[in-house]
């Protein structure tokens, strides 16, 4: 065939002026790929002509897209301070800026400068943890998933481990704690129905085969009606006269006294630790505001326990992940909560989030209609299932586009806001000032020039 014939060479197509700049190497397999497919399109009758700009414009295409970062910075108008699906907690920069000192150096990530030797790793973390929890040692992990496989296994492998039918919880990705208890060996032993376990119900089911009373935080639901649950501080006194672990899975857990009432549902990891507990786990990157992580804090003959497992050094912390967190903790324990984003956005009052509101509204005047309003958020991450927070945002409505269309052109520009009552909203309980005058040129260049 006539087309099959003009199809150019790969070794001398990728030699053309139009590619001088490109890999070479990539550009010869995105080509040979390329031609293939037209090849295949023409001998199947789908193509009828042929333009070898037009190949040359597809292999820059798609040359393009594969080197453009698939990970991009996008603006949180949604109002839920930990998005799971936008990388939960952001990183203050002077924070970064330190760990990017350590990390583009040697450092004493496992050595020892006082005694000239070899070193732990978790050294870096454990004091700021038990000066700001009580905790006698701590240990980190890649997140709390990890955490929680880790302490199973330690300590209940072909043992059993209490947990209230009320807390076995699934979340995202289907992690589902009975199916993570059988993973590490643990057998699960659930007490208690779906809304009641008593105190009675842990203690009568402790046997000789008992290795853990465990809690689980209930991150993305809550039971109400005719409920009761035992409080950790009574699973530890259980846990205590038996002689066993007691192990609460916090998920979420947070360092700070929460505004709007969230506390009384959510206590902090410093108030359960007055109860001197065994072991508590939880997540770096959610209400503690910093990387992603798992934390183990406890006594001190466990954590030392959990060091010994063999599966620690697949799900131990890199020097990056130790140096931001140790910086996030160090904020925390010095009182300084402005400069952790997370809880400056949870904190931030509806008076000031109403004056962004305004400034932007007075800039998109001309562009579209706005109102300013009163609404409410989450939080997000499973921090505080089904307790919302007060927030406020702006409604932007355009001739001729629907709410679900305005939202996503926006989308497509990487402002992401929410649709509520049928109104498309930016909230501004997540939003950086920084970012303001970034909202409005994406609004004015994706649909106010329309």
């Amino acid at each position: 065939m006539k087309l099959l014939r003009e199809l150019p060479q790969v070794d001398k197509f990728i030699k053309y002026k139009e590619f001088e700049s490109y890999s070479p190497k990539l550009v010869g397999q995105i080509a040979k790929e390329v031609i293939t497919n037209t090849r295949n399109e023409i001998l199947e009758g789908k193509r009828t002509t042929l333009d070898k700009s037009d190949l040359i414009q597809e292999v820059i295409k798609q040359y393009e897209e594969l080197i453009t970062p698939s990970l991009q910075e996008v603006i949180n108008a949604t109002g839920v301070i930990v998005h799971t699906n936008l990388g939960r907690s952001l990183i203050e920069p002077e924070m970064f800026d330190k760990a990017k000192t350590i990390a583009t150096s040697y450092n004493n990530l496992e050595y020892d400068l006082k005694q000239g030797k070899r070193g732990e790793r978790y050294s870096h973390i454990t004091k700021v943890l038990q000066q700001l929890t009580g905790c006698e040692d701590a240990i980190v992990v890649n997140n709390n998933a990890s955490a929680v496989f880790l302490v199973l296994n330690t300590f209940a492998k072909n043992k059993e481990v209490i947990v209230s039918r009320g807390e076995l919880v699934e979340i995202g990705g289907s992690f589902r704690v009975p199916d993570v208890m059988a993973q590490s060996g643990a057998v699960l032993k659930e007490i208690g129905t779906t809304n009641k376990t008593h105190r009675a119900d842990y203690e009568n089911a402790i046997n000789d085969n008992t290795s853990m009373l465990m809690k689980v935080h209930k991150s993305n639901y809550s039971i109400e009606g005719f409920t009761s649950e035992v409080g950790f501080e009574e699973v530890v006194k259980v846990a205590q006269d038996k002689n066993l672990i007691d192990y609460y899975d916090m998920g979420s857990g947070h360092m700070i006294d929460l505004p709007y009432g969230l506390d009384l549902k959510e206590p902090s990891i410093l108030k359960y630790m007055e109860h001197k507990p065994s072991l508590m786990s939880f997540s770096g990157d959610k209400l503690l505001g910093s990387v992603q992580a798992g934390i183990i804090i406890g006594k001190k003959e466990l954590i030392q326990e959990l060091k010994k497992n063999q599966l620690l050094r697949m799900l131990r912390v890199d020097k990056i992940t130790l140096a931001l967190l140790e910086e996030n903790i160090k904020s925390i324990l010095l009182g300084n909560i402005n400069e952790i984003p997370t809880l400056r956005m949870l904190l931030t009052s509806t008076d000031v989030l109403n004056q962004r509101a305004l400034e932007l509204q007075n800039s998109l005047k001309d562009i579209c209609n706005t109102s300013i309003i009163q609404t409410q958020t989450v939080i997000g991450g499973g921090t505080t299932p089904n307790q919302k927070i007060p927030t406020v945002a702006l409604s932007l409505e355009f001739k001729n586009y629907k709410p679900n269309k305005i939202e996503k052109l926006l989308r497509s520009s990487n402002l992401v806001g929410r649709i509520e009552n049928d109104k498309f909203l930016l909230d501004f309980r997540t939003i950086n000032p920084k970012d303001l005058k970034k909202i409005e040129e994406i609004i004015k260049n994706t649909i106010g020039n329309k």
